[in-house]
């Protein structure tokens, strides 16, 4: 192995010392500052439980929509060439990138009541979708959906088409070929892909308090009750933060070599 990979310069070293300790620091604090003795008072308090189920709730049911309609997505993307491809990839996987609030304005504008979307499932169906627990769901499933997007692209596009063509020619239908030839391929990519964004959706806030609001028990999830406790009281705020750094520092550990490999192969 060549030594200057194991033995980097010492300015090199020392930036990189850095940078660490820049990312650790507001983590360690946390930790240092929790209340760690009354951990079990604060998090069973009424609010609290109900903020987390709220939070497991709609986080899982988006994860469900992101699957549903992500999968034949990335697909597509794979597979398919059309013109706008590019321009599609881009689209859906803008509001990875997009600020928070940013999505939350944009998802109040088309499935607002007097959205360009929503002005039609009011008059129609009778269907509000602002500043409820559907809300809060639509919101985590546009912020999260992107991240099973890309992982599954890169499966479907790595996955070996050989053994697709051969089920083919032994007279499987096209879906019977997807079925029991490339689902059970890309399903370590799918279910990483699926907690990926199951872990997006439950820290999602900006979209969430834009377009659902901040209300106990109908909209407000962990992260929209970390920032209300915050100014009433921060220890419980500071043990709803640390529930999601373990969550999301767990499911980055687990996953990285994964995702990273969605990303260099997925978008080419």
């Amino acid at each position: 192995m060549d030594e200057r990979r194991e033995r980097p310069p010492l300015i090199v070293a020392v930036l990189a010392a850095i940078a660490v300790a820049f990312f650790a620091a507001p983590l360690l604090a946390l930790a240092i500052r929790a209340p760690w003795s009354s951990a079990w008072e604060l998090l069973s308090k009424p609010e609290v439980r109900t903020a987390l189920r709220l939070s497991l709730v709609c986080s899982l049911a988006a994860t469900l929509l992101a699957v549903l309609f992500g999968t034949p997505l990335a697909w597509v993307l794979a597979r398919i060439e059309f013109p706008g491809n590019r321009i599609v990839r881009t689209l859906t996987t803008l509001s990875m990138v997009l600020p928070p609030v940013v999505s939350g304005v944009a998802l109040l504008l088309a499935f607002g009541r007097n959205g360009i979307i929503g002005r039609s499932l009011d008059d129609w169906f009778g269907i509000q979708l602002p500043f409820s627990t559907a809300g809060v769901i639509l919101a985590e499933t546009f912020v999260a959906m992107p991240f099973l997007v890309i992982t599954l692209e890169g499966a479907f596009r790595t996955a070996d088409r050989r053994l697709e063509e051969t089920a083919f020619t032994l007279g499987a239908s096209r879906w019977i070929a997807f079925r029991r030839v490339t689902l059970p391929a890309i399903a370590p990519s799918m279910a990483a892909g699926a907690v990926l964004a199951w872990a997006r959706a439950l820290g999602e806030f900006g979209a969430t308090i834009t377009f659902a609001g901040n209300y106990p028990g109908r909209t407000q999830t962990i992260p929209l009750a970390v920032y209300l406790a915050l100014e009433t009281e921060p220890d419980a705020a500071i043990m709803l933060s640390l529930i999601l750094v373990f969550i999301s520092f767990g499911v980055l550990f687990g996953l990285r070599s994964r995702w990273l490999g969605a990303l260099t192969g997925g978008i080419s």
